[in-house]
């Protein structure tokens, strides 16, 4: 299991799941001769994509970084449509860190798209059960009143057996929120209405985690968003403001979909990396 000591946190990459998308929808407007130099494509011009959450334990606080894709609510369809190869096993990760699901008291949700919330939720019988039954899920207002009504294009990714059951443990912010001391969620739109970004500062370094206004490292370019961004231009906005920042003042930049690179940090032109935590896939 990939890991970072960060101050007095640790970060660790959790088993979330894998899906394969279009490239050229992740991409955008972006020739293919141009991305599919910075991030491989197979034969079918899908990208792999994994669904990784960030666990922090901070010493005090065990806190998740979106929630991966969930096990046992995919058929074969949606599996084809949306390219899951991997199921979640955040358990299974919890396990080797001698946790359970219980033990998680914090969700950071950086929008609610079913493939960042999936994991919330688990099958029940006929019904659905929060997965990790002690934790506050936090979200931005904006997202949680549009996953509960969602419009004509965002309702075939905000389903209601991904927040039905955690309901009475969801909060809702506006603007941003302090998740404590140290990490706050900045609430940004661009890629869903409601979509937030997160910042973590230990011992005067900062971790910029974009979720997907920069889902790999291959989308630094702030004009390479998303053909699934429902608001792009917020997107690019949004992403020449925080790269701008994250690449003057040398800060990390973290991931939950790339699937070659955890974390990347580049010099103030972002064209020479400086650090870089590489990606350990997962094995069965």
């Amino acid at each position: 299991m990939d890991s970072f000591k960060f101050g007095e946190w640790e970060i660790y990459w959790l088993d979330g799941g894998i899906t394969n998308m279009d490239g050229g929808a992740m991409f955008g407007v972006v020739p293919k001769p141009l991305w599919s130099k910075k991030y491989p494509v197979n034969e079918k011009n899908q990208i792999e994509l994994v669904c990784e959450p960030l666990l922090i334990k901070t010493g005090e606080r065990n806190i998740l970084i979106d929630a991966g894709v969930g096990y046992g609510k995919y058929d074969e369809k949606k599996k084809r449509n949306y390219g899951i190869t991997r199921e979640a096993s955040i358990e299974r990760s919890l396990e080797e860190l001698n946790m359970t699901v219980e033990d998680v008291d914090t969700v950071v949700m950086t929008h609610m798209h079913f493939d960042h919330v999936g994991g919330l939720t688990t099958p029940d019988g006929m019904e659905m059960k929060s997965v990790f039954p002690n934790a506050k899920v936090y979200t931005s207002e904006t997202e949680w009143n549009e996953i509960r009504n969602p419009n004509i294009r965002s309702r075939n990714t905000y389903w209601k057996e991904n927040w039905e059951a955690v309901q009475n443990q969801v909060t809702t912010f506006s603007g941003e929120l302090e998740v404590m001391p140290g990490m706050t969620m900045i609430h940004t739109g661009g890629h869903s209405d409601g979509h937030a970004i997160v910042k973590m500062e230990q011992d005067g370094e900062v971790i910029l985690h974009m979720a997907d206004l920069m889902p790999t490292h291959a989308h630094q370019n702030p004009l390479w968003v998303l053909a699934y961004d429902d608001y792009p231009m917020t997107s690019v906005f949004a992403k020449e403001k925080w790269v701008k920042d994250g690449l003057k003042s040398g800060w990390w930049f973290s991931f939950y979909h790339d699937a070659q690179v955890r974390m990347i940090k580049w010099n103030d032109t972002g064209k020479e990396v400086t650090g870089e935590l590489s990606r350990t896939p997962f094995k069965d």
